[in-house]
């Protein structure tokens, strides 16, 4: 059983939550590795068809843990490299919706956790702090590329230099989060929605995060093409099969996630 990690899966959705209660889910070695290997076995296990991270207690991450790497990095890329980058393009890579249940502060590299996430789904309590330039230090895990292609050049800029904490509702304003509910409902209208997205076609869902992530970075034409491309792999599913016979007997489609 992991020691800074929590696991729940049912009903097709895999729950992790971060259990460093004590000090804000800090992150620290251990930690990234128990989050690597979860996410690892939510991306090969063909049950699991979405995932949740969450936080334990009052706040979601409050980024690296610098008490417990104290004087202890040489290479902040040696170190990033071994912990959070791995997380990251885990997260962006595995092929299944993962949603980020945010209950309360995501802060620095806690705030990149959760911007890598397909979705985000806010506690009325949550609060975003791009931390990193209070300790003179670049945004990193991801936050500089996340940033501004999900709140613009100009937020993106002015969250990380002023590192002034963004509440719920502000980040529901600027695209930041996709929905923000009561703090007592946040897992249940998260389960809701991870179920949902769990008896959904899988296969469709990863091909089409993989498009959208490439298109981010192509000319129309290679995104028309590269959509071509996935087309065809996506019509060869069966759940594709599924949805088409589904559609022309007018009922309720059944999906494996195949």
């Amino acid at each position: 059983m992991p020691d800074t990690i929590a696991l729940e899966q049912a009903n097709g959705v895999l729950t992790i939550t971060l259990n460093r209660p004590d000090v804000l889910n800090a992150v620290n070695d251990l930690l990234a590795k128990e989050l690597q290997d979860a996410l690892r076995q939510g991306a090969r296990d063909a049950a699991v068809r979405c995932l949740i991270l969450t936080g334990a207690g009052r706040g979601f991450c409050s980024g690296a843990d610098l008490r417990d790497r104290a004087g202890a990095i040489t290479s902040y890329r040696e170190h990033l490299q071994a912990t959070f980058n791995p997380v990251i393009l885990a997260m962006r890579t595995i092929e299944k919706p993962v949603l980020a249940a945010v209950n309360g502060v995501a802060a620095g590299a806690g705030c990149s956790l959760a911007l890598a996430a397909d979705l985000r789904v806010a506690s009325d309590r949550a609060s975003f702090i791009e931390l990193f330039s209070r300790i003179g230090l670049v945004p990193d895990s991801g936050s500089t590329w996340f940033l501004p292609h999900l709140v613009g050049l100009g937020k993106a800029l002015e969250m990380t230099y002023t590192a002034d904490p963004v509440d719920a509702s502000e980040a529901l304003r600027i695209g930041l989060v996709n929905r923000v509910v009561p703090h007592e409902a946040l897992i249940s209208k998260t389960m809701e929605l991870a179920g949902r997205l769990a008896a959904g076609p899988t296969k469709a869902y990863g091909l089409t995060k993989r498009a959208i992530t490439y298109a981010l970075g192509a000319t129309l034409e290679q995104a028309l093409e590269y959509e071509a491309q996935l087309q065809d792999v996506a019509g060869a599913t069966a759940d594709h099969r599924e949805g088409v016979a589904a559609f022309l007997q007018k009922r309720q489609p059944k999906y494996e996630g195949r």
